[in-house]
This record gives C-alpha cells, sequence and structure tokens, in this order.
C-alpha cells in the first residue's frame, strides 16, 4: 500500500463515527467498573451499576462490529508490537463482553451472580486497560513525533480531534451519572420518636426498661426494620423465607398469647413498661417508638407484624449475655428502589443487590450471629427492681444452662454442641447464601443453609393462629420434642432416642393386697439445656401414668386431663410456681410482679429425675367376695385365687406450651382454646401378680 493511501486510510479511521462512539463507551464503562470496583457503596456508585450495566448492553454489539472492522481496515498491516498488543486487547475484550452479558444476566434472572464470572470481569478490566492503552496512545505518540513531515500533519490533526471529540462525548456520558443520582429521591426515614413519646426512664434511656437499643440511641423508621417479604420475593432467599414465615420468631409479636399479656401489662403498668418485652418479641415496635401511651394498639400496625424480622436479626452488631434484649441495632443502608413500591422498583432493587452485592453481605451477613452469645440476648431473662419495685430475679436462661453443661467444651468445635447446630439444622438448599467455609465441619460449597423454622418447643402458635403451614410445622415440632428429627452434623456427639427419655422402674412380682412401688426415671438426654425450660409458669411438662390388669381394668392412674384439659390434683410435674412481694401466685404471667418462686422443678442437661408412686394392688376375689367398704369394686378385677395375674403399666411424659387456666383467663373458656400436647418419651413394664396362695 502506497504512503499516500496509508495517510488516507489512517486519517479516515481516527475520523470515523464509529470509533469515536465506542472509544467513549470504552472511557464510561472503565471508569465506571473502577469506580465500582474500587470506591466504597454509594448512590453514585449504584447509579454507576445501572448505567455501568445499560452501557455494556449498548455498547456490545457496536463494540464488536468495530474490532471486526478494525481488523479488516488495518490486516495488511505487519505483524509488530503494536499489532500484538491490539489482538491481546480484543481477546481480552471479548471475555469483557461475554463475562458482563452473563453477569447482566445472572444479576436480573438468577439468585446470585457468579463469583468465577465477576473475577473474569474484574481482571479483564485491568488487562484491557494495560493492553489497550499502549496499542492507542502509542502510535497516537509516534504520529505526533512525526508530525513535522507534512505528511503525517493531517492525521495528527485528524487524531486531537478524536481525542476532544472522545473527552467531551465521555464527559457528557459521565454527566448522566450526577443527572441520574440527582433525579434519583431516595425513600424519606422518620428515625424520630412521637412527639408524645414517654421517655419515663429517662431520656438517654428511650427503650427501658428493654437493654436493647439502637447505634444512634435514636429512633429507626419500622420500614428499615421491616420488608422481610421482599428477601423471599427476590428469588434469592426464597427456601430461607419460607422456613421463616412459619417459625416462632416470624410470630413473635403477634402470638396470641404475647398480645394478651403485653395488654394486661400495659394497662397495670402503662404501654410504656410493654418495651421490656419490645426487644425480643416485638423490636420493630419498640424501635420504632410505638409502644408508648395513647397508642391504642401496640403490635398490630402495618410493618410491625413481622415479629424477629430478617433485618432486626441480621443487623445486630453487639450483644452482651446479660440478657433482657441486651444488643445493639444497627439501620442497614438499603439500596436505591429498595423501599419503593412497584414491580420496575423491585426489579432494580433486586438487581443491584445481586449484582452489587457487597454491602447486602457486609451488612447483613456476620459472624456473631453464629455463636451461643448472640442468642443470649434474648435466650436469658431477669426481672429487676425497675420492674417489680423490689429486686433481682433471674428467669428463664437457656444460654447459661448450656455453658456450664457438657455440651459445651471451649475451643474443641468437634465436641461442643451450639444453638445453631441444634435450632438451626443443616437443610439440602439453593440458597445463594449456601455454604459456610468458616464453621470446623463445613465448606463453602456444601450446598446447605441453616434452617430457619427455628424448631422448638412451640407447637401451640402455629395451631392458635391458624398459620398456613401449621400442621407440618407442629408434627416437626413434636418429633424434635421426641427427639426423633435427624441432625447428621452433631449425631456422633449425643446418644440415640428419645430428647428426654422416660423410663419404669417397677417390681417383678408383687401379691395381691400389697402395696406396689414403682419409679418413673425421666433423663435430660439430648438437651441443650435445661428441661424444660422457657417461662416455666406457662410451660408444663408433666407425668401420665395408667396401671391396668390383664383384662384392661384400670388400677391406677395420675397425671390424667380432665375434659377441661386440666391435669389432675397431684401430678408430677415439672413447673415454676413463682410469687409477688405478697407471696401470691403468678398465675397469669404478670412476671412484672415476680420477686421469687415457691417451687421449681427441671432438669439439668444430662440430670435426670424420678417420679414416685404408690398403689395397693387389689386383693385377689371371686365375685361375692370383700367387705362392703372395700375402696375397690369387687366385680371389677379378675384376679384369680387359683393362677397369677399381671399388671401392665404405662408412663408417658407430656408438654404443652401453655397452661390451660392462664389460656382461660386470657380469652375465656368459650373460646376453646387449648394448647396441643405432645408425648415425649414413653415406656411400658408388667409386674406379675401373686394371689395370697402363693
Amino acid at each position: 500500500m502506497s504512503a499516500h493511501s496509508t495517510k488516507h486510510s489512517s486519517e479516515k479511521e481516527w475520523q470515523h463515527k464509529l470509533l469515536l462512539f465506542v472509544s467513549a463507551f470504552l472511557v464510561f464503562e472503565t471508569v465506571t467498573g473502577l469506580s465500582i470496583y474500587l470506591l466504597p457503596f454509594s448512590l453514585s456508585n449504584q447509579v454507576m451499576v445501572i448505567l455501568h450495566t445499560l452501557g455494556g448492553l449498548i455498547f456490545t454489539l457496536p463494540f464488536l462490529f468495530y474490532i471486526a472492522r478494525h481488523i479488516m481496515v488495518y490486516r495488511w498491516k505487519k505483524f509488530d508490537h503494536f499489532k500484538l498488543t491490539g489482538f491481546v486487547a480484543m481477546v481480552i475484550g471479548l471475555a469483557l463482553s461475554v463475562s458482563g452479558l452473563i453477569l447482566t444476566w445472572q444479576a436480573a434472572f438468577q439468585p446470585k451472580i457468579s463469583q468465577t464470572w465477576d473475577m473474569i470481569h474484574v481482571v479483564s478490566t485491568f488487562a484491557f486497560i494495560v493492553f489497550l492503552v499502549p496499542h492507542a496512545i502509542l502510535p497516537m505518540v509516534r504520529n505526533y513525533q512525526a508530525r513535522t513531515s507534512g505528511v503525517m500533519q493531517s492525521i495528527v490533526t485528524a487524531q486531537n480531534k478524536y481525542v476532544s471529540n472522545t473527552a467531551i462525548l465521555s464527559i457528557i456520558l459521565l454527566a448522566t451519572i450526577l443527572l441520574a443520582g440527582y433525579s434519583y429521591e431516595p425513600t424519606s426515614l422518620n428515625n424520630t420518636f412521637p412527639e408524645d413519646y414517654n421517655l419515663s426512664y429517662g431520656g438517654d434511656r428511650p427503650f427501658a426498661p428493654s437493654l436493647a437499643t439502637t447505634n444512634t440511641g435514636g429512633a429507626f423508621d419500622s420500614k428499615s426494620m421491616s420488608g422481610s417479604e421482599g428477601c423471599g420475593t427476590t428469588g434469592c432467599h426464597q427456601e430461607i423465607y419460607d422456613e421463616w414465615q412459619i417459625s416462632a420468631h416470624r410470630w413473635s409479636a403477634m402470638d396470641v398469647g404475647f398480645q394478651k399479656v403485653q395488654s394486661v401489662m400495659a394497662e397495670q403498668n402503662g404501654p410504656e413498661s410493654t418495651r421490656y418485652c419490645g426487644g425480643c418479641h416485638d423490636p420493630i415496635s419498640l424501635f420504632s417508638g410505638t409502644k408508648n401511651i395513647f397508642v391504642e394498639d401496640l403490635t398490630n400496625l402495618t410493618g410491625y407484624q413481622e415479629g424477629i424480622s430478617c433485618i432486626s436479626c441480621h443487623a445486630i452488631k453487639e450483644t452482651d449475655i446479660k440478657g433482657n434484649a441486651n444488643y445493639v441495632m444497627t439501620q442497614p443502608e438499603r439500596y436505591m428502589f429498595e423501599m419503593k413500591e412497584g414491580k420496575n422498583a423491585k426489579f432494580i432493587s433486586d438487581f443491584l443487590i445481586r449484582s452489587y452485592p457487597q454491602k447486602h453481605i457486609e451488612s447483613l451477613q456476620h459472624t456473631l450471629f453464629k455463636s451461643p452469645e448472640f442468642c443470649a440476648a434474648c435466650h436469658k431473662q431477669f426481672i429487676d427492681e425497675e420492674i417489680n419495685k423490689v429486686g433481682w430475679v433471674q428467669l428463664q436462661n437457656q444460654f447459661d444452662n448450656w455453658r456450664k453443661s457438657r455440651w459445651n467444651h471451649p475451643g474443641d468445635p468437634t465436641q461442643t454442641v451450639e444453638c445453631r447446630e441444634c435450632h438451626m439444622p443443616l437443610v439440602e438448599s439453593m440458597d445463594p447464601s449456601k455454604g459456610d467455609s468458616e464453621d470446623y465441619n463445613r465448606t463453602a460449597d456444601d450446598n446447605k443453609h441453616r434452617s430457619h423454622r427455628f424448631l422448638a418447643a412451640n407447637q401451640f402458635m402455629p395451631k392458635a393462629l391458624n398459620l398456613q403451614g401449621a400442621d407440618e410445622q407442629i408434627e416437626l415440632t413434636k418429633k424434635w420434642l421426641r427427639g426423633e428429627l435427624d441432625i447428621p452434623e452433631i449425631a456422633d456427639k449425643w446418644k440415640k432416642g428419645p430428647a428426654v427419655p422416660i423410663e419404669l422402674m417397677v417390681p417383678e412380682e408383687v401379691k395381691a393386697g400389697d402395696e406396689v412401688n414403682i419409679q418413673a426415671v425421666i433423663t435430660n438426654n439430648k438437651v441443650g439445656h435445661e428441661f424444660p425450660t422457657g417461662p416455666l409458669d406457662i410451660i408444663q411438662a408433666w407425668v401420665e401414668i395408667e396401671v391396668t390388669d390383664q383384662n384392661g381394668k384400670v388400677v391406677f392412674t395420675s397425671g390424667n386431663q380432665d375434659e377441661e384439659h386440666f391435669i389432675e390434683p397431684g401430678a408430677f410435674m415439672f413447673k415454676a410456681e413463682p410469687v409477688d412481694q405478697y407471696g401470691n401466685l403468678i398465675d397469669k404471667h404478670n412476671l412484672w410482679e415476680m420477686v421469687g418462686v415457691r417451687y421449681r422443678r427441671s432438669m439439668f442437661p444430662g440430670f435426670s429425675d424420678k417420679a414416685e408412686y404408690a398403689f395397693s394392688c387389689p386383693s385377689t376375689m371371686q365375685k361375692g367376695e370383700g367387705e362392703a367398704t372395700d375402696p375397690i369394686p369387687q366385680t371389677e378385677f379378675a384376679f384369680s385365687t387359683d393362677k397369677a395375674g399381671e399388671l401392665h403399666v404405662s408412663a408417658k411424659l407430656l408438654y404443652r406450651k401453655f397452661d390451660q387456666f392462664l389460656l382461660n383467663f386470657l380469652f375465656g373458656a368459650d373460646a376453646g382454646l387449648t394448647s396441643p400436647v405432645t408425648v415425649m418419651s414413653e415406656d411400658q413394664k408388667t409386674i406379675v401378680v401373686k394371689s395370697k396362695r402363693n
């Protein structure tokens, strides 16, 4: 090719509009890409994510066309270092385009973006700069140095004009970032207390008597704490959201028992006193200032019903093992459009979270909630003088039970069983958060997440609230209580069998008419804390005994329920009987009046207790024998005078979440509300009965 043709070709290429268009977009994509990767999370960076993506979609086809055209135009040139850097930049540019398109598709329609493709895109960006800059700049420098020859002057003029036009167009494109950011109206948050907010516990303790607080010390708008549905409808955490939907955490604020007890507390002590309960049961209401005088309903408002929402658990950044909700809540910085209504807003915010996830992960995923100390903030409770006007009293305390038990081996995770391993067992998962390389027995690609059903001992709430999926949750809870759920993660750390087995100790044989002594031994086998645990003035666990003869006639019973669901007096029962300062029984869960207990029975992990019974074995008799004063009907038992009989002994350990007396007090006996009863374990034995002649 002649020098004149070469000059004309080069000059024409520098003036080509496609080169200008492609170059400006390259500058725009490079600047925004580097900003997204290198600079902190911000509104402008989110705008850049959106515009960077749109620019890439618009730019890809023209870019590919330009590459093909550029190769054809300069195919005649000899292969040198300029051409080498160009070819390498081309290959890297293709990798950038492909990875960008894949990441865009994943962010728009998949649960998460691929870390591999994301890394390819990032590395390609830096590599593209490394090879493209010398490919483009060095020829320009060379042309500029040769401009005195006259032949190159017009080329230099063309390239100078190209540089200035590219700069102008790039600035215009970059200005769209400022324009878009300026035009965006963020959702305003009202992080202030109501004007009539009662600060009776002091201005420096706005959430007292709860120990919960915010990192600012001020209120948080309820919108910033709620919206858990969005975590499921993004297509990201649908499995976890569905599990949480039926959990006791989800309904902690709307639990019918909590609602009624809270209303009684508000009537007696004032609405602001219910903040004591709010830190654990109703954090959204607590932090937004709803638990206040003049507020008719302390919980049941739009956005408040979520109980322990996704945000209100994952945004906790600091806890203290003192209990009573002693934690610090933060208000995560939300993404653009995240709290706005509408399908388009939802699509954009979901896209931003998936394509630009670092802030989302940093804000809501941390190692603190993997620790038992995290759970201790709420699963440890006390009453002090501020509440009962008398003094300090320890209430439920699952954390210290566990901490001092055989399940805790500090520094040795292979022997320790922690809260989450039991109550949040691993399940197969498609969730983006699956896998965890920080757990000693897990990997980043184990395809599991921790169940957010939070299975424990509440089989009452799903039924009482008539929740969707209640039957499944209740059945799983019953299996949990019986120790029938398989947890492979910790299977080698505890004994198989019931969580709290019951074993009968009976004599092999007795004589008719003798006193029969039997024992039911109950062992806290698998429970990570005392059994039962929780508010023991409400919870009931008891032993039911039934003794029958060989014909099925009842000889002796204990622990039966009557038609109104009350347990008969004298039953062996695990429970607590708190009292107020006058010695009156606390039987309406009015713990704000509690100063101590007059009776308490529960079992520490690994410990046993026993229920003892004694009754008279019926005397051997024929029909018509015996005195009229016999307490046993004469014809009821068929122990022959000539051969031995049998006594069949059955023992069951039963559990229910709610005492019937309290339910009747809260809702009225006519409501027909009762708590499901679970048979946790049972045992049967046979006693040979010998006649007096033997």
